[in-house]
């Protein structure tokens, strides 16, 4: 084995332990109550979460849909002028 060889397996072997070392938790033990506790609370988070969402989307909508409305009125204006033209030959 070269050099080079021997250097990529020692750092393969090196990453492996750090990796494994890294993994290791510790062990928490979660009671009935604080299970119920928990799973009690999902419908008012999923509530809570759905609510904002919907607040977010319609200041966004209300946000693009004003932008819109200025860009539909010059595009109308721009286009009706190009129909328009000048009567004067």
């Amino acid at each position: 084995m070269t050099f080079i060889e021997k250097c990529i397996g020692v750092l393969a072997i090196l990453a492996f332990l750090l990796i494994t070392g890294v993994a290791k938790s510790d062990e928490k033990t979660v009671t009935a109550q604080e299970f119920a506790t928990s799973i009690s609370e999902v419908p008012s988070k999923v509530s809570d979460f759905i609510q904002g969402e919907v607040s977010k989307t319609k200041e966004y909508q209300t946000k693009v849909w004003a932008d819109q409305k200025v860009k539909n009125a010059e595009m109308w204006s721009k286009l009706k002028s190009l129909f328009k033209g000048n009567n004067d030959s």
